[in-house]
C-alpha cells in the first residue's frame, strides 16, 4: 500500500495531508500564531480545589485555568505502595490553593472547556517516549511480534536509568541499540534543561514547548512504510532534511521538494476530498452511503444500501454493504478525527457469524489508527458501540465554525479557511500577470485577515509573488469571492486605489471602534480603512477629519 505525506506551507500556516493509495486519511493544519499546546510543560499554581469532583483548577498562565483530576496526580509503576496509600486520600489533602505544581497539558482547551493537565510528564522522541516520573518499560501495541517486543525491552533496559520510564514507539521496530540509545540520551538532555527551569523562575510559567507541526510530522509519521514526502516550500524542505540527519538519516531520500505547478494539494485533489469529509452524507463506490451526525461527545453513523442492489440475495447484499461500510467508516473516523462515543447502525444481519466478520474487518482497519479506540460490541438494539480518545480538534472544528445565522444547526467554513482559499486564488490570478501591480477585491473581513497586523501578511504575499498587491475590502462580496479589479504599474494602481491624500479634509462616519488602539475609531471609504484618533465614542456619527498619513492598507486621521 503506497503511503505519502504532503506538506504545504503558505503565508502563516502549515498544512499536512496523509495519503494512502490516493485517498486522504488524515489532515492537520497549524497557524503560525496558534502553535499546538498539547505536550507543553508548565509551572502552575493551584487556583482552587473541588472536593465534590475530586479535581482542581490550575493556573498555568493561559487564558483559562487548566483542569486536573485526582487520578492524574499519580505516576505509573513508581513508588507503587506509596501511591496506593495516597490514592485513598481526598484531593483536598493532596493539593491546596496557592500550591505550586509541575504539570503537562494532555488535552488542549476546546470551546468553553479549559485544558486538561497531568503530573505524569512525557517527552516524545523519534523511537522512544521518556517518562521521567515513572519507572517501567512499555512497548507500542502496534509492534505485534512478541520476539521483537522482548528484544526491544531487553535492549532499552540495558541503558535506561533505574528511575526513568520509557515507552518504545512503533518506529523503533527493528532499530538497533545504538540508535535507540542515542534517542534516549537526547531526551535525557531535554529533561535536564526542563529541570533547570523548574528550580527557579516565575509562577505560572511555560517551561517546555513541543515542536512545530513540520518537526512533529517528521518525528512521528515518517517511517519505512511511507514511500514519499513532498514539501512545497524550499525553506521547510531544507529544515526537514536537516532534521532527518539526526532523526532518521536513512529516510532522507524519501523527502522531495515539490515546485509545481499546479499547487501540491490541487495535484492530489485534497480540496474536494476535504469538502466531502465535511458533508453529512458519504457515498461508497458501490452506491451505498453513510449518514454521519456529529456532536461534541457523541457521533452516530448510519449505514444504508442506497443504490447498491447486490447480485445474489438480500442477506449477501446486506453483508457486503456492511463490510464496505466498515472500511470506509474507519477512514472517516481518522479523517474527521471523531472522538468520544461513536454509535454505528449497520444494516441488520442475518447471523452472528456475519456480525463477527464485520467487526473483525472493522477492528483490522482501526488497528492502523494512531489514536486509541475501543470496540465495545453490539448493544441490545443491534448498534455497534465504540469509543475513541480525543487528543485534538475534529476536522469540522478545524475547518468550520458554527453558523449563527441558522442558530447553530449548520456549519460554514471558518474565516481563516476562507482567507487561506483567497490567498490560493490570488496566486492563481497573478501567476501569469505581466504587470507589476494588481488591485484585488475581497469581502472586508477576509481582506482584513489577509492584510494582517500592520500589513505583515500582505507583505509576505507580495514577496512570494514578486508583485505589488493592493487589497480593497468590499462589503457586498461574499466570503469566497476574489476579484482582480485593476492591474498596471504600481503608481497607476495606487493612484486608482487610494481614495484620500495626505492633508485632505473630509467628512466620514465612524463605523466601529479600533480593535487594538483603545480610544480610536474606524471609518471606511469603499473598503479603505481610516484610523481616526480619539473617535471611539463617536460610533455612528459623521465627523470632519484631517488625513495625516496614507499607506496602501490604511490611513490615519484626526478630528478637526
Amino acid at each position: 500500500m503506497e503511503k505519502q505525506i504532503l506538506i504545504s506551507v503558505d503565508i502563516g500556516e502549515t498544512k499536512v495531508a496523509i495519503m494512502e493509495e490516493g485517498s486522504l486519511m488524515e489532515y492537520s493544519i497549524e497557524h503560525s500564531e496558534e502553535q499546538r499546546q498539547a505536550g507543553n510543560i508548565y509551572r502552575g499554581r493551584v487556583a482552587n480545589v473541588l472536593p465534590g469532583m475530586q479535581a482542581a483548577f490550575i493556573d498555568i498562565g493561559e487564558e483559562k485555568n487548566a483542569f486536573i483530576y485526582k487520578d492524574d496526580l499519580f505516576v505509573k509503576d513508581k513508588e507503587y505502595e506509596k501511591n496506593n496509600e495516597l490514592k485513598k486520600l481526598p484531593i483536598q489533602q493532596l493539593l491546596h490553593e496557592g500550591q505550586e505544581v509541575f504539570v503537562q497539558m494532555i488535552k488542549e482547551p476546546m470551546g468553553s472547556k479549559g485544558a486538561r493537565v497531568t503530573t505524569q510528564i512525557t517527552i516524545p522522541g523519534r523511537y522512544l517516549v521518556l517518562m521521567p516520573t515513572a519507572d517501567y518499560v512499555g512497548v507500542s501495541r502496534r509492534i505485534e511480534n512478541e520476539a521483537e517486543r522482548e528484544r526491544l525491552k531487553e535492549v532499552v533496559t540495558k541503558f535506561k536509568a533505574p528511575e526513568m520510564g520509557v515507552i518504545i514507539r512503533t518506529a523503533a521496530e527493528e532499530i538497533e541499540q545504538a540508535e535507540l540509545q542515542s534517542d534516549y540520551e537526547f531526551l535525557i538532555g531535554v529533561w535536564k534543561k526542563i529541570q533547570k527551569r523548574m528550580k527557579k523562575g516565575p509562577c505560572p510559567a511555560l517551561l517546555y514547548r513541543d515542536h512545530d507541526l513540520l518537526y512533529r510530522i517528521i518525528r512521528d509519521y515518517l517511517s519505512r512504510d511511507i514511500s514519499r514526502v513532498l514539501i512545497d516550500d524550499q525553506e521547510s524542505y531544507q529544515k526537514a532534511i536537516e532534521l532527518l540527519k539526526t532523526l532518521a538519516p536513512s529516510l532522507k531520500s524519501r523527502v522531495d521538494l515539490y515546485q509545481g505547478p499546479p499547487h501540491l494539494f490541487t495535484l492530489y485533489n485534497i480540496g474536494s476530498q476535504l469538502e466531502k469529509a465535511l458533508k453529512r452524507k458519504v457515498w461508497l463506490d458501490s452506491g451505498a452511503y453513510l449518514i454521519i451526525d456529529q456532536t461534541e461527545a457523541l457521533t452516530v453513523i448510519d449505514v444504508n444500501t442506497g443504490k447498491f442492489i447486490g447480485t445474489t440475495s438480500l442477506e449477501e447484499t446486506v453483508f457486503q454493504t456492511n463490510l464496505m461500510a466498515a472500511r470506509e467508516i474507519s477512514r472517516q473516523i481518522k479523517l474527521r478525527n471523531l472522538a468520544g462515543i461513536i454509535i454505528i447502525d449497520f444494516i441488520d444481519m442475518a447471523s452472528d457469524e456475519e456480525r463477527t466478520k464485520v467487526i473483525e474487518a472493522f477492528e483490522q482497519e482501526l488497528n492502523r489508527d494512531r489514536i486509541k479506540s475501543n470496540i465495545l460490541g453490539f448493544t441490545a438494539l443491534g448498534l455497534l458501540e465504540m469509543t475513541r480518545k480525543k487528543v485534538k480538534q475534529s476536522l469540522r472544528e478545524i475547518l468550520q465554525v458554527e453558523c449563527h445565522t441558522c442558530d447553530g444547526t449548520g456549519y460554514q467554513l471558518s474565516l481563516d479557511t476562507y482567507t487561506s482559499n483567497a490567498i490560493k486564488r490570488i496566486r492563481e490570478l497573478v501567476k501569469d500577470e505581466p504587470e507589476e501591480a494588481v488591485l484585488i477585491g475581497l469581502n472586508s473581513q477576509i481582506a482584513s485577515l489577509l492584510i494582517g497586523p500592520g500589513g505583515s501578511k500582505l507583505e509576505k504575499l507580495e514577496r512570494a509573488l514578486q508583485k505589488a498587491i493592493f487589497i480593497k475590502g468590499q462589503e457586498e462580496l461574499i466570503f469566497d469571492q476574489v476579484h482582480l479589479l485593476k492591474n498596471g504599474t504600481k503608481e497607476a494602481v495606487e493612484a486608482y486605489f487610494l481614495p484620500v491624500q495626505e492633508g485632505a479634509e473630509i467628512e466620514v462616519m465612524i463605523s466601529e471602534p479600533h480593535i487594538t488602539n483603545a480610544g480610536d475609531g474606524i471609518a471606511r471609504l469603499g473598503g479603505y480603512i481610516i484610523n481616526v484618533e480619539k473617535a471611539a465614542s463617536l460610533i455612528g456619527k459623521t465627523v470632519k477629519i484631517l488625513v495625516t498619513k496614507v499607506s496602501k492598507t490604511y490611513a490615519k486621521a484626526k478630528i478637526i
